[in-house]
């Protein structure tokens, strides 16, 4: 199984306490240690501008710039986003920002795109917020304008929401036939749709029962279409809240209370609870179990988020050492 990992970048208040000033060290630290380790494959950040679940004065740092910082500080581990919304930036504008960043890591760069959901921050910075049905189709001639511009050079497109007109991008990048695809969303109509057409991953709901669902769902848009299911990888993203033992694994979501108690303390029982329900928590015996079933459903992919990685990385030693090297090759 295939492995990523989320660096913290604060839209999650998984920077706070953290002065400012020190917290590229920090979100950097925490890159090199996947890129010098083995474990992971790739580094992933959100493209998001204010923090989550609530909007606050808390540091969030932009997905982009912290890719193209990564690609420069880096020499292996592939990077990605999850995901880049298309409407806060022009596609073509998008395919010449990662084509650069492509350049720069030596073509390691992943393009994470999806429609969209964040309504504080699309209106806090002047974009409105389209109805989602206008989201998704801006989604879907994106992508046709980010793959036309990777492949050929120039973009030329009329639609709906987007219109380009010999938009020129070179460099190309390096990576052959282009960046990589990960069209995130689940939606069943149109979302899953366009990742049977266009994508090479597909990023959906992590526990059992919605994975496979989404998965079948998928497969049968592969089928309409006529394209391969085997083609696309299918990820999932999870919170890892993990211990040596059941009491341990508590502390841990005693300190995410605590935690958030201090930037939300009204959500810190909800936060508490909403980790405590994820499919990743518990001892390294029992999510190593949970990944492996997945991975029978057809889990290539799993991208991990650690709560705690800016303060202790104590649970990714745990996870490196104990879950990483048991799961299915």
């Amino acid at each position: 199984m295939r492995l990523g990992l989320f660096i913290p970048q604060g839209w999650r208040f998984d920077l706070v306490g953290i002065d400012p000033a020190e917290q590229w060290a920090t979100m950097n630290a925490v890159v090199q240690r996947a890129d010098t380790g083995s474990t992971f494959e790739s580094v992933w950040v959100y493209d998001h501008f204010h923090t989550t679940p609530e909007h606050s004065h808390e540091a969030t740092h932009e997905a982009w710039t912290l890719m193209a910082a990564f690609a420069a500080s880096t020499s292996r581990v592939r990077l990605g986003q999850m995901c880049t919304c298309m409407g806060y930036r022009n596609p073509a504008y998008l395919a010449k920002v990662a084509a650069t960043v492509d350049h720069v890591s030596g073509g390691r760069v992943e393009m994470g795109i999806g429609a969209g959901w964040y309504e504080h921050e699309w209106r806090a910075y002047g974009y409105g917020f389209p109805a989602v049905g206008e989201r998704i189709t801006a989604l879907a001639e994106g992508v046709q304008i980010m793959k036309q511009a990777w492949e050929t050079g120039e973009a030329t497109f009329s639609g709906k929401v987007f219109e380009v007109d010999g938009a020129i991008v070179e460099p190309r990048p390096l990576q052959p036939g282009g960046i990589p695809l990960w069209i995130a969303g689940g939606g069943e109509k149109r979302t899953l749709k366009y990742v049977a057409r266009w994508g090479r991953y597909a990023n959906i709901s992590g526990d059992l029962e919605g994975f496979a669902h989404k998965s079948a769902v998928l497969e049968q848009h592969c089928k309409d279409l006529g394209r391969d299911f085997a083609e696309i990888t299918r990820s999932a993203n999870y919170n890892v809240i993990i211990g040596e033992n059941a009491a341990e694994v508590e502390e841990k979501l005693d300190w995410v209370h605590a935690h958030y108690a201090k930037v939300l303390p009204h959500k810190a029982d909800e936060i508490r609870q909403q980790f405590a329900s994820g499919p990743l928590v518990g001892t390294p015996e029992q999510i190593v179990a949970t990944l492996t079933e997945l991975h029978g459903l057809g889990l290539d992919y799993a991208i991990t988020y650690f709560i705690d990685a800016a303060y202790d990385q104590r649970s990714l030693d745990l996870f490196e050492q104990q879950v990483a090297p048991e799961l299915p090759a």
